[in-house]
């Protein structure tokens, strides 16, 4: 890579993270983490059955996690936790295909659940943060996807943050936003107006479904904030999906709860080692709802122009911090210092 052709320039408002009501929203793939490890616990013994063998007949399994034989990561010197957490990287894409060279991923996140179960941190990985791909040298991190499938992925994510994840998820993003639609829509506030694709989206409280929630939540170049305000609103519309497909009413319809989930599980390819016995005995042992759950973006510095490419720099003081609160189940104390992520 070349010099940096352009100084770091300040993040907007001061800082790229978003506010602290919107850290509590759901980002895209957190719908299949929800769904996967709370929805059996939450449905209720009457067809708790039904819905893990709807689950378990639909979900598919692919060889995505890195290792060096012993089931390390395969470069760096990660530090593996003892304290029961469990970490997972989610890859949102419009394709379940994990082979290198199949397009670059859409969301990067990692879901921590701390060792009590009853909080969740879900740290999203904008798709232009410059950092160092292994094998490739300094690229967007969404290029690791391309350049290695998932493996790769995940690898670039253990070496920036320091230590091994547990497991691999990923989604089918288009699958995932057709469930608006089986939903019969879902309503988000929309802060920003703007048109995408024939379609218009006004300010305030808009209700949308299937190609509409779809072009909702892929426009950027319409945003002011560009790619941090389309990860806005793909958390808002999973919120939305969230909170409507495990409402009250959703839940105590088994056939039409069972039919969501299913729906569901069509759009997940998981790793190999999470087996359906891992993700019931992990949703009996959670006590979170959504207030539990915290969403924090991977710190940023700024921006920088390189090659003609702009790109997100990384913060990496406050990088090292956040995953050092990861890795040592220390995320509130992380929080107390840094409220706003």
């Amino acid at each position: 890579m070349s010099a940096v052709d352009s100084p770091v320039k300040p993040a907007p408002g001061g800082s790229p993270e978003p506010s602290p009501k919107k850290r509590r929203g759901l980002k895209v793939v957190l719908i299949a983490l929800a769904v996967l490890l709370v929805g059996t616990a939450s449905a209720g013994a009457i067809y708790a059955y039904t819905i893990n063998r709807s689950v378990s007949q639909n979900i598919q399994r692919a060889d995505t996690l890195p290792t060096d034989g012993t089931g390390g990561t395969t470069t760096g010197q990660p530090t593996v936790t003892e304290t029961g957490t469990l970490d997972y990287v989610l890859l949102g894409s419009d394709s379940r295909n994990t082979d290198p060279g199949d397009g670059r991923s859409d969301s990067i996140m990692v879901v921590h659940l701390d060792k009590n179960r009853d909080k969740a941190t879900i740290v999203s990985f904008p798709r232009d943060m410059y950092v160092d791909i292994p094998g490739y040298g300094m690229n967007k991190i969404n290029a690791a996807y391309s350049f290695g499938g998932a493996k790769l992925t995940v690898e670039t994510l253990q070496n920036l943050l320091g230590y091994k994840m547990d497991h691999v998820v990923l989604i089918d993003f288009q699958g995932f936003i057709a469930l608006t639609k089986d939903l019969g829509g879902v309503t988000v506030k929309n802060k920003t107006a703007f048109t995408s694709h024939g379609y218009s989206y006004p300010k305030g409280n808009i209700t949308i479904s299937g190609q509409k929630a779809l072009w909702f939540v892929r426009e950027r170049h319409a945003l002011p904030g560009g790619d941090l305000d389309r990860a806005a609103n793909q958390r808002n519309v999973i919120k939305a999906i969230v909170a409507k497909g495990l409402s009250v009413d959703n839940v105590a319809d088994p056939v039409k709860f069972t039919a969501f989930l299913s729906n569901v599980a069509k759009n997940i390819t998981v790793d190999q080692t999470l087996t359906d016995a891992d993700i019931r005995n992990t949703a009996l042992s959670l006590r979170l709802d959504a207030s539990d759950i915290e969403l924090l973006q991977a710190p940023l510095a700024g921006f920088e122009t390189v090659n003609g490419q702009d790109v997100d720099v990384v913060d990496k003081t406050k990088l090292a911090e956040l995953a050092k609160a990861l890795r040592t189940d220390t995320v509130d104390t992380y929080l107390k210092k840094y409220p706003k992520g």
